[in-house]
This record gives structure tokens, sequence and C-alpha cells, in this order.
């Protein structure tokens, strides 16, 4: 799904007359830069916060600014054709944050080729080095330090753990597998395939279910391992949209009590969980930054030819994670959620 936000406006009809893609502006050529951000899904309030700070970033450097999302988390298909649709339209550079990243791979090339310049945030790309920018959460340290604390918290009963896992999808998106084997290490458990998730063999694991990060799949998906096994006492969610639908589930399941959830995002709605008792904890992104430095990270390279870098060891740029719980373990710093909230700044300022 396209649309078009005009930071300057842009018609509809410019961007369909069918225009051969044009390269980069140079630096001196007084041409208004236009940039394309593409999102997985409107569908998860993340992306909606992601593109009206992309909105304001873009008047405060001055660019025009053309916006574009997928139907659903792991909508590759429109992200084709929202990059085709940009190269059609002449954009100096795409920010994207991938529904499958390898899949997109093939299209990120095809604009690179016409000029265009792709800093990916997010997600970061199967193989490394092919766009010009990436920022990112390290997915695994967010699922590790998840891990961690509910292994704290669990003490002596860890080991007779029963375990739901509430993935994304099983297009084993690098995010997705990074947020599951983080979680799992961070638990203990062995995970010998890192490429994918369900690797393991641990018979802690009740069972693997795709919820697309969403509220109605996260529920259905807690109900079928519900039916597995009663006994659950831990689950784990790839984001709070699923975290949510298994409240849910287990709500009506009479397990509200006695069940620790865990998650990835630090969302306000996500925090406010916390604070109802619905969600234990999570880890903390910051989607915001990551957005902001690749707009920063797109327009210096255009304009200077700077570079963005990665952190030490990695290869994107690390934006930092950290732990909300209004139940702290031994040895797992953390936040509590009136403090994250806090640093959220205007962001919650109504949660």
């Amino acid at each position: 799904m396209k649309v078009f936000y005009g930071v300057g406006a842009i018609a509809l009809g410019a961007l369909m007359a069918g225009a051969m893609a044009l390269p980069a502006a140079a630096a001196d050529s007084g041409k208004q830069l236009t940039f394309s951000l593409i999102t997985k899904t409107n569908e998860n309030p993340v992306f909606v916060l992601e593109k009206q700070e992309a909105i304001t970033k873009a008047k405060a450097l001055g660019v025009k600014l053309l916006t574009f999302t997928g139907k659903y988390d792991g909508d590759n298909a429109t992200q084709v054709t929202d990059v085709e649709d940009s190269i059609a339209a002449g954009v100096d550079a795409i920010i994207i944050v991938p529904n499958d990243t390898k899949a997109i791979i093939p299209q990120i090339q095809q604009a690179q080729k016409a000029g265009i310049k792709v800093i990916v945030y997010d997600s970061p790309l199967d193989t490394p080095g092919i766009a010009d920018g990436t920022f990112a959460t390290n997915n695994y340290a967010a699922g590790k330090i998840i891990g961690e604390w509910a292994k704290a918290t669990l003490g002596a009963d860890a080991d007779k753990a029963k375990i739901a896992m509430l993935d994304a999808d099983n297009l084993m998106v690098s995010n997705d597998v990074a947020r599951d084997t983080g979680f799992l290490n961070g638990f203990g458990i062995d995970t010998p395939n890192s490429k994918i998730w369900g690797s393991e063999s641990d018979p802690r694991i009740v069972g693997h279910q795709i919820t697309k990060g969403s509220a109605s799949l996260g529920q259905s998906a807690m109900e079928n391992l519900l039916q597995k096994d009663p006994s659950i006492n831990l689950v784990y969610s790839m984001n709070e949209q699923a975290a949510a639908g298994a409240a849910q589930a287990l709500k009506t399941a009479g397990r509200s009590q006695d069940v620790l959830s865990v998650s990835i995002d630090g969302t306000c709605a996500g925090l406010q969980m916390i604070k109802n008792g619905s969600l234990s904890a999570t880890a903390m992104q910051f989607w915001l930054e990551m957005v902001d430095m690749s707009m920063d990270a797109a327009y210096k390279l255009l304009t200077t030819g700077e570079k963005p870098q990665n952190s030490p060891g990695l290869d994107y740029y690390d934006t930092g994670v950290k732990l909300a719980t209004d139940h702290p373990a031994p040895g797992v710093p953390s936040l509590t959620a009136d403090e994250a909230i806090k640093l959220r700044g205007a962001m919650c300022a109504n949660s």
C-alpha cells in the first residue's frame, strides 16, 4: 500500500506518469532531495510512529518525502512494488525496514543501479554490505536480555519451564530469528542453527506458532499452544501486539496470574501492559532514533559523501536496547515501566 505525503506536495499523478529513474542529485545541484520511506505495515503502531517521525525529520532536513507500507508484517510483494514505484518517482534515497530481509535484496540492488542510496533500518539484510547503511537494534541482544530475566525470575524452576514461542513468520527474517534465538540462549537453551528458529530440541519448548506480529494471531497461537500443553508457564512473543493477543488467551483460560510473559519493543501500550500485569518484561527498542539516524545518514551521503559507520564488531549501527519490568531480577539491569515511559518522553506523555 502506498501513501504519498508532501513535504513539498507530490502529486500521485506525477508519480505514476512513468518518469525514468533519475540519478541522485549532486550536492551543489540546487535540486531538493526526495526520500522514500518504506515500512512494514500500518497495523503495528510502531511503524505509524516511525512514519510520523520521518515526516517531521524530512521537514527539518528540507527534503521531500514519499511514504509506503506493506499490508501486513511479512508482506514482501507490496514492498517490491514500493521500491519499484520509488525508482519510477526518481527518489534520491530509500529508507526501508524490510519485511523479508532476503527476498527484497534484488529490488534494493535495482534501486542502487538507478543511482539511489538505500538505508536499511530495524531489520538488517541477510547479506551484509549491500545496503549503503544500516541502523538497527541488536535483536539477538534484545531477545537475550528477556531470556536472562525470565531464567533469573524463575530461578530453580527454570529447569521445569514450559515455554510457548510466538514468532512472526516462517520466512526466517533476520530480526524474528535473532529475537527467538537470543531469548532461548539467554534462558540457557542451545540453538544449533542460528539462521532459523525452531532448531532447538529442548523438551521445555511446547512449540512455536506464527503470529505475523498481530494481536489476533497472537491470541489464536496462544490458544493452540495451551491446548497442546495447559501447563505452560512462560510465553515468549516477538512483539507486544502478539503479546497482547497471548494475554487475552491466558485471561480466557484463567492463567493470567501464573504465567510469565516476555516480549520486545517497548511501545507505550506495551509499557502499560507491564503496569497492569498482562506483560512481565519487555526489551525496549529505540525505533524513532533509527529513523532519525537513517535519514541523517542518507542526507549526509548525498550531500557530503560521508558514509555511515557500523558499531564495533557488527555489520550495522546498533541503536541500543533496555529491559523494562516492574519485577527486577538479580544480575539483569532494568528500568521500571514508569521509568521507561519517562524515557520515551512525549511519545508516551498520555500513558
